[in-house]
């Protein structure tokens, strides 16, 4: 064994023995990246094709997102909401024009994203709509991914990430997605809210039959009930739109925001929403310690920047349209099924042929 396998073989032991198994990556050991190509202690460099489940949608290290988090460093990186901050308002303001929203309720991670979601439509269907107390439900969908929190995997279908956790909180619905009668009929009195995926992610980048999502918005509007498009995912360019609700011209009444909100470098989340949605939550309700903290706004911002400029959401329609041609050239006795849209993209295997991970172990032979 060389010195570089050493170096890997240690790496992967030290990880296996002192960490927990909750993930099984595959065998290589990253210590550097630029753009789309990551170097494995190894020397080795390969080609990264995850993105950090759409979270470096920009590349490793954009300079632009680098140099703002390098002069935010330097300045102040946390003060808690308790004190405000210089770069809070810019960034709000920022994400609330890119979302074509009023206010914006900055988190970290996803996952906490989407529970604010949950309590601001709760809080609302209460304060607003009339529902009586504690009676509030919130339809979902099969087959639906939002994150790993109890509540979120109460209402979860998946058994690798439901199975072992319960008892689960109430109030949760599940539908078949892409089915907008079954949506439509499952809604309620007490229904405050439809949380859905534009595009289903880790289900297989399932793409709804069109119509899917206008159907959605036009369900709620009629109820009275909130949409809630968990865009963690599908949003902030991989698609090739702003949003994946962009390819119906679908607003929801709630965006949710994270992964590339980060820009790739610090974890970054939101909900963005209208005043008569917002500002249900009041001082008390809800918080963050770094919600909103400088550092993660003056990335934030810069991820705004680029986004407004269109050339990213560009590149994805045009490089998407070559990668779909392309991945749909693959031997129909190979694969099954192309998914996706835009530079977001997923294969399914026919039964029989190599496994996913098989298919990623050979890629990463290759250097993918």
């Amino acid at each position: 064994m060389t010195a570089v396998q050493d170096s890997m073989a240690s790496a992967l032991a030290d990880a296996q023995r002192h960490s927990a198994h909750n993930y099984e990556p595959l065998p290589v050991v990253l210590e550097s990246a630029q753009g789309v190509w990551a170097r494995g202690v190894d020397g080795r460099d390969y080609l990264d094709l995850l993105a950090g489940y759409s979270a470096l949608n920009f590349g490793h290290c954009h300079p632009v997102l680098v140099r703002a988090a390098h002069e935010q460093l330097a300045r102040l990186t946390l003060t808690s909401r308790a004190f405000q901050h210089d770069r809070f308002g810019t960034f709000c303001t920022d994400l609330a024009r890119l979302c074509r929203k009023d206010a914006v309720l900055p988190m970290n991670t996803g996952a906490e994203a989407v529970e604010t979601a949950l309590k601001v439509a709760r809080k609302w269907g209460y304060d607003v709509k009339g529902v009586r107390p504690d009676a509030a439900e919130v339809i979902t969908c099969a087959g639906n991914f939002h994150g790993r929190t109890i509540a979120i995997v109460g209402f979860s279908t998946d058994p690798d990430a439901r199975d072992g956790f319960g008892p689960y909180p109430t109030g949760f619905v599940s539908v078949p997605f892409g089915d907008a009668a079954a949506l439509e009929a499952a809604i309620t009195a007490n229904t405050v809210a439809v949380l859905v995926e534009p595009i289903q992610g880790e289900a297989g980048i399932l793409v709804p039959p069109p119509g899917y999502l206008a159907a959605v918005r036009a369900i709620c509007d009629r109820h009275g009930v909130l949409m809630i498009a968990d865009e963690v995912q599908s949003g902030l360019g991989r698609t090739g739109e702003t949003f994946a609700c962009d390819h119906e011209d679908v607003v929801p009444d709630m965006y949710v925001l994270g992964k590339a909100l980060g820009g790739g470098i610090v974890p970054v989340s939101a909900v963005v929403a209208d005043w008569p949605v917002l500002s249900v939550i009041g001082p008390g309700q809800h918080g963050s310690t770094f919600g909103g903290n400088p550092l993660a706004c003056a990335v934030g911002s810069a991820v705004v920047g680029l986004l407004e400029t269109g050339e990213y959401q560009q590149r994805s329609r045009e490089l998407g349209a070559r990668l779909h041609r392309l991945l749909g050239e693959l031997p129909a006795g190979q694969v099954a099924q192309v998914r996706g849209r835009g530079l977001w993209a997923g294969l399914v295997p026919v039964p029989g042929a190599p496994t996913a991970r098989t298919i990623c172990e050979r890629l990463l032979d290759r250097g993918v």
